[in-house]
């Protein structure tokens, strides 16, 4: 078996599964080497990736105009290839149980168009046992063929980080991982074709898989942790920023920062954990605790609001409030599990229908999502409080006085700005007279 061979001689294509804000630097990464089918069920997404648009902003449209990756969203069309990277989202159930359902239809459908010597590698984020447990036998019902003797499986969790340009696919250390000796050579020579900084072979499947739910609860716990001193350190009336920035003068300070935890990682894989642990008969402690922490986080920072209007003698329901900012974090259009809609449904059981703004979010995908119109910038005048969400360098540019043309006519200490992100420093909102609060 030398599928390697074959790809890189372009005898054999690879296929991804799956062309959001993973699979789509995948495909094109792989694409600048070798042949590559993008495949999407989402028949919109993939026309609009033929007219040369962006949808995820992850590699820009002058590269998606001119990629090679061959865009459909026909099934037949996966016959073609003989290497597959499954890379669909892996999200949670309303009770925060994981919702395989995105990674079990992939499966069905690639069930049915692999063949002998294929090679499938899963990329979505899962619990351990997964991939072995409920993929290969639906890949083997599916396909009426054997893992291990007609096609081989492998996992390799993706670690892309949506909106980061330092952090890129082809500089993060790749975790492999093989149902054999033979699979985990392919998929590591494979991999090597895109990835600079090499790949991370491991022993076994479950290692890989249970790699990639630890690394994200580990970051949880830790965000959880300056999560809860920020909430005590605000009934101190101490900054927690200015607390972090003493402490990092310390050689081992692990410089984690206070903030909302959404998007479809952090808020999300401790989840997975939590749910296998608990299927074994174990209850997570740590885990489930620091999760908790930071879905309050929503809430702690809704009542900061209402408390500063409070203080300044507004009447709460008739306040006028914007929020900037409804991606799940800076700089990327992912409006996936954004907790910044926790800060709006919270506001509204006060009678406020705050004005949200956000010009890389889809007012399109926005609307449909969570029912929320998104304004524009001209829209936000008279208003009495400024609530920035989400720390996008466009907002981070902006003078005092552009912030300033925001607000009502009314006095500095009425006009409230809540910095959520801790994007502007203490002695530039003293200086502005504004009533502030930080996270």
């Amino acid at each position: 078996m030398s599928l390697y061979k074959d790809i890189i001689e372009k005898k054999e294509a690879i296929a991804v599964i799956g062309l959001g804000y993973v699979g789509l630097p995948i495909a094109e990464s792989f694409a600048q080497k070798v042949r590559v089918i993008g495949f999407d069920t989402n028949k919109k997404k993939i026309e609009l990736y033929k007219k040369g648009i962006d949808l995820t902003n992850e590699i820009g449209d002058d590269t998606i105009k001119n990629t090679k990756i061959e865009f459909t969203s026909d099934e037949d069309k996966l016959e073609e290839a003989k290497f597959f990277i499954i890379a669909v989202p892996t999200p949670i159930n309303l009770d925060k149980t994981p919702d395989l359902s995105p990674v079990i239809d992939a499966t069905k459908i690639l069930g049915t168009k692999i063949k002998e010597g294929s090679i499938v590698v899963y990329e979505s984020t899962v619990y351990p046992g997964v991939t072995e447990d409920i993929c290969i036998p639906i890949l083997e019902e599916e396909s009426k063929l054997r893992c291990g003797n007609d096609f081989k499986v492998g996992y390799s969790p993706e670690r892309i980080n949506p909106g980061d340009k330092v952090h890129r696919l082809e500089n993060i250390k790749k975790i492999v991982s093989g149902t054999d000796e033979e699979a985990l050579e392919e998929i590591t020579n494979i991999y090597t074709l895109i990835i600079k900084a090499g790949v991370f072979p491991v022993s076994s499947i479950k290692v890989a898989e249970a790699a990639k739910v630890v690394e994200n609860s580990q970051r949880d716990i830790n965000i959880a942790f300056m999560n809860e001193l920020a909430i005590v350190f605000d009934y101190m009336g101490i900054d927690t920023n200015e607390v972090i920035e003493a402490m990092n003068t310390k050689w081992n300070a692990l410089n984690f920062r206070p903030g909302l935890v959404g998007g479809h990682c952090i808020g999300v894989d401790p989840y997975y954990f939590i749910y296998k642990a608990e299927n074994l008969g174990y209850h997570s402690q740590i885990i489930a605790s620091g999760r908790k922490i930071n879905d309050d986080m929503a809430s702690f920072v809704a009542d900061a609001i209402i408390k500063k209007l409070i203080s300044t003698d507004k009447i709460v329901k008739k306040s006028k409030i914007a929020i900037l900012g409804i991606t799940f974090k800076e700089n990327c259009t992912d409006i996936r599990n954004s907790k910044i809609i926790d800060i709006i449904m919270k506001l509204k059981e006060y009678g406020i229908k705050p004005i949200v703004v956000d010009p890389l979010a889809s007012k399109e995908e926005v609307k449909k999502e969570y029912k929320i119109e998104l304004s524009d910038f001209n829209e936000l005048r008279e208003m009495d409080c400024l609530v920035f969400a989400v720390a996008h360098n466009l907002f981070k540019s902006f003078s005092f006085s552009k912030i300033d043309s925001m607000y009502g006519k009314i006095s500095p200490k009425e006009k409230i700005l809540i910095d959520i992100k801790g994007m502007f420093s203490i002695p530039d909102l003293e200086k502005s007279n504004y009533t502030y609060w930080r996270l």
